[in-house]
Parts: C-alpha cells; sequence; structure tokens
C-alpha cells in the first residue's frame, strides 16, 4: 500500500496596516502655488539612508501623532511613491486604519525644507522646488496636491470569496491524489 504524507498549515491571515501610494505627482501644481520636479527628493532621500533614518509617517502633520513607519519611499516616473504600516498596537494607527479602510481620508502631504538654490520661480510666480529636504510624510484629508493619495490599502483577513477558492482548490487537489480506477 502506498501513502502519500501531506501536511497542510493554515496560518490567520493578519492585518498589517499596510498602504501605499503617492506623496507627489511630478508636474502637479499644489494649493500652495509649487510644482515639485522629478528628482528634487533624490539627495535627501541619499541622506536618509547614510543616515539610517526614514522621514516621519503622521496624521495631519502633527509631531506627536506618529502613525506607523515608512517601508519604501521611492521616486518614480509618477512621483515621490510610498510604501508603510501603520502601528496597530497604538490608538493613533488604529484610529488611521479605520479611517483609510472606510474611505474617509486617502490623501498624503509632505513636511519639508528647500534647501539654498532648491527652488525657481516659473511663469505666474509658480515656484518650482528642485530639491527637497523632505522631514515627513502625513496622511491628511484634504492634501494641497490634489494627486497626492493613497491608492493601496491592505484588507484585514481573507475575503469570503478567497475562502472558497481555497475550499474548492482543496477538494480538487483531494480528488487529482485519489487513486484512478
Amino acid at each position: 500500500m502506498n501513502h502519500l504524507g501531506l501536511s497542510t498549515r493554515y496560518q490567520a491571515p493578519s492585518d498589517a496596516g499596510e498602504f501605499s501610494g503617492y506623496a507627489v505627482i511630478w508636474g502637479q501644481r499644489n494649493g500652495h502655488n509649487e510644482i515639485v520636479q522629478r528628482g528634487a527628493f533624490a539627495r535627501s532621500l541619499a541622506a536618509h539612508q547614510r543616515a539610517g533614518t526614514k522621514p516621519l509617517m503622521l496624521w495631519s502633520h502633527e509631531p506627536s501623532e506618529i502613525l506607523g513607519v515608512w517601508n519604501e519611499i521611492l521616486e518614480d516616473d509618477v512621483g515621490l511613491f510610498v510604501r508603510g504600516n501603520l502601528i496597530l498596537d497604538i490608538d493613533e494607527g488604529r484610529k488611521a486604519h479605520a479611517r483609510l479602510k472606510a474611505g474617509a481620508v486617502n490623501g498624503l502631504s509632505i513636511g519639508f525644507r528647500v534647501p539654498p538654490g532648491g527652488e525657481k520661480r516659473g511663469p505666474g510666480g509658480v515656484r518650482l522646488l528642485t530639491a527637497i529636504d523632505i522631514a515627513e510624510i502625513s496622511i491628511v484629508g484634504l492634501p494641497s496636491a490634489s494627486g497626492a493619495r493613497i491608492t493601496d490599502i491592505r484588507s484585514t483577513g481573507r475575503s469570503v470569496e478567497s475562502a472558497a477558492a481555497f475550499v474548492k482548490a482543496c477538494r480538487e487537489a483531494t480528488r487529482s491524489l485519489q487513486p484512478r480506477k
């Protein structure tokens, strides 16, 4: 008699509070009459990396309300892409997570300084930002740049559909393992 030993391990899904989006969109004028140009964060992000630091994740630019940690901050073709995790063990993180999941907020905004030589004036007095020292990125209700938004929020657990798909896959696997007559 042949035996096939199968081991199945199921780990309950965790809700990591992970989300991602764009804190800045290149070339988009914000409510402060500013346009951030591609490459503006390169020097600052490199300095953070050398120092082993990251911009803070805050709620509405409030320094006492640190919500989580940014895992990834990078310049891509669209803008300043960010991916982070809320700290769900603290009230501020849980509240922010609930607001994000409900769709009550989805804006992002940056707190920064412009180093000497990091800006020019464009037509109509637009402030063209070519170098930015970034200190923090906040989750906000009203971002000054309309395109600065959270685009993806990791959901809690598995949906009913994915659980049903798992059960169906297990049944099909069981049938395929049965000897053919």
